[in-house]
């Protein structure tokens, strides 16, 4: 018996609502230039930088969020820039060109 089935025991009157979870193609802008994707080295460690998104502040940082959540990795944005912890250019750029975005390669 898993935990639904108990608790359809304790409530019966209860009606589960479904969730539907909203594809995030459509709830960022697009753009027709490329996001430039590019490798630097900080204080001796790798980062990977993305620029040049021309939409709103909001939808980049929501990418950002996304890009972090699905890399497990730390990062942050600044100066509509966002800075991943690591070299993940090759990830990131399938990850982007999936969502509908125009990526460019740049350094290395």
């Amino acid at each position: 018996m898993d935990l639904k089935d108990q608790l359809k025991n304790l409530f019966p009157e209860h009606v589960s609502e479904t969730v539907e979870k909203q594809d995030t193609k459509s709830d960022i802008w697009l753009q027709d230039d490329p996001i430039i994707c590019k490798y630097e080295k900080r204080k001796g460690k790798p980062i990977t930088i993305l620029e040049g998104y021309t939409g709103a502040t909001e939808d980049f940082k929501l990418l950002a969020k996304s890009l972090k959540q699905k890399l497990s990795v730390g990062g942050s944005f600044k100066d509509d820039k966002i800075i991943i912890q690591g070299d993940y250019r090759d990830q990131i750029m399938t990850i982007l060109k999936d969502k509908g975005f125009n990526v460019k390669r740049v350094g290395g």
